[in-house]
Formats: C-alpha cells, structure tokens, sequence
C-alpha cells in the first residue's frame, strides 16, 4: 500500500523502455506498477516517445517515457522493486543493450551519487540518451547531473534525432 506523503523524502527519476511484444501496453502495466510500490508516491508521468533502439541491428523501435517518484525506499530497495516488475513483465537479460518486454532505470536518485557493482546512478548513459533526457526534462526542466551542470544544456537534450512524440496522455 503507497504510504502517507509525509514519508516521501527522495525524488527518483525512473526511465521505462520497452520493444517487444506489446510495448505500450506494457509500459501502462509498469506505471501501475509503479504506483504500488510501498512508501512512494508517483509524482508525474512523461509523455510516450517513440525511438531508434540502440545496440544489436534489427530490433523494433522502442517506446519510452520517464517517472517521477517520490520515495522512501533506499536505492538498492527501490532497485530490487524495478527489477521485480520488470522480472514479472517477462524481462529476460541476454544481450547487452537487446530488446527487451521491460526496463526499467534508476535515472536519478535525489542528488546522490552512487556507484556500487548493481547500482550507478545518475545512470551511466544518461548524458548520452535524447530518449531519456527529454522526457526527464519535460518532467523537471531545471534538473542538474549532481548540482553542477543542467541537463537541459547536454546536446542530447536539445537532438530530436530517432525520437519522436507519440503521445501526451497515455496512461488513462
């Protein structure tokens, strides 16, 4: 059962990404999901974004949005938690940047600085990925990678190569 709001203390930025099977409907069951998960609250939900998918040739296009979630769970929880849906969606790990039912990730984390052998956050790639960056600042448009530098200022952040708007309200 979500907890009370004045539990929530953190501020989590998750990504979602799906490209097999039914993506759209997939990413509808991980926001409900989502919304379950004990001592949180889910804030605000992106817009769906259609994209280029990145590693190995021939795989469908992505679907992909980001989540603002205010939470109490410490981040290895919270990792464990994304996981688990991600695990009962079907998500099977096999190839390195493979399609995949569901992904879910630990984007930001507050402003903490994390990197442990399961857990880096800010994420690795998200200087890097226009399809996460958009969405992440179409959420928060002020966000800073650790205090220092605005998002909005990364190139990614401005390309709309391989991304496009598929819907705002998807998740009625």
């Amino acid at each position: 059962m979500p907890a009370s709001p004045a539990l929530f203390c953190t501020r989590a930025f998750i990504g979602l990404g799906a490209n097999l099977g039914q993506p759209g409907l997939t990413l509808k069951s991980a926001v409900h999901a989502l919304r379950k998960l004990p001592d949180s609250h889910l804030k605000a939900i992106s817009s769906l974004y259609r994209s280029t998918p990145l590693g190995p040739a021939g795989q469908p296009d992505y679907l992909n949005a980001v989540v603002w979630l205010e939470t109490a769970l410490p981040p290895h929880t919270l990792l464990a938690a994304l996981q688990a849906i991600e695990s009962a969606h079907g998500r099977l790990r096999e190839i390195h940047w493979g399609a995949r039912t569901l992904d879910l990730d630990v984007l930001l984390y507050g402003n903490d600085v994390i990197a442990t052998s399961d857990l880096t956050v800010p994420h690795p790639e998200l200087k890097n990925r226009n399809f996460v960056l958009i969405p992440l600042l179409e959420l928060q448009a002020d966000l800073r990678l650790t205090y220092a530098m605005p998002l909005s200022s990364l190139p990614a952040a401005r390309d709309h190569h391989g991304i496009e708007l598929i819907a705002s309200h998807w998740t009625d």
